[in-house]
């Protein structure tokens, strides 16, 4: 089962996607881990990419497309994976399908977590205090240019998977555990929360 989680930063598509891990024995593949992990690396790149994300702006395509192919090709992923934070544009989206073809895989479903953007500066304070302010980007000024970064870029691929049957919606703004039983219900499979 290959998946996309999509939504504005603070949605909850990472607590959704680490749900989905555990219960079905998918690999979630977080841009926004493997960006972090980079950046720890103290590699040429990871100071870019530290800059970039601190300026609250996004990879470049030919990055991140690169990290999310090799990623897929590691074993872990044979069973499926749900992807978090990828992708962010339209052609970021047609490169994956493209690259998914190549790979003799397909998306089983794109799931759209639809929230109240002025709720999630609530959640992000709260993160920001429960990690102990450990990412930069647990900040309103940052999250303010994320979500509109994900308006003017993210926000159009929403038409992209809706055109192409795999697009599927859930209210974010429940509990988690309802959300998670929205998503077991696009799936089809029974809910263990």
């Amino acid at each position: 089962m290959n998946l996309i989680l999509l939504g504005p930063p603070g949605a909850g598509k990472g607590t959704q996607a680490k749900l989905l891990e555990e219960k079905h024995g998918l690999k979630q593949l977080s841009t926004g881990d493997m960006l972090r992990a980079a950046v720890a690396s103290g590699s040429d790149l990871g100071r870019k990419v530290q800059a970039i994300l601190d300026a609250g702006h996004l990879v470049s395509d030919d990055v991140m497309i690169s990290m999310i192919s090799d990623r897929i090709d590691q074993p872990d992923c044979r069973n499926g994976f749900i992807l978090d934070g990828f992708p962010r544009t339209v052609a970021q989206a047609e490169a994956l399908d493209h690259m998914l073809e190549e790979k003799g895989l397909a998306l089983d479903a794109v799931i759209e977590i639809r929230v109240d953007e002025e709720a999630l500066f609530g959640r992000i304070e709260t993160r920001a205090k429960e990690n102990g302010g450990l990412r930069a980007d647990d900040n309103a000024d940052v999250l303010r240019k994320r979500l509109q970064v994900y308006r003017d870029q993210t926000a159009p691929i929403l038409p992209y998977y809706r055109d192409r049957g795999v697009l599927q919606g859930v209210d974010g703004m429940a509990s988690i555990e309802n959300v998670s039983g929205q998503i077991e219900a696009i799936l089809k499979v029974p809910s263990t929360v």
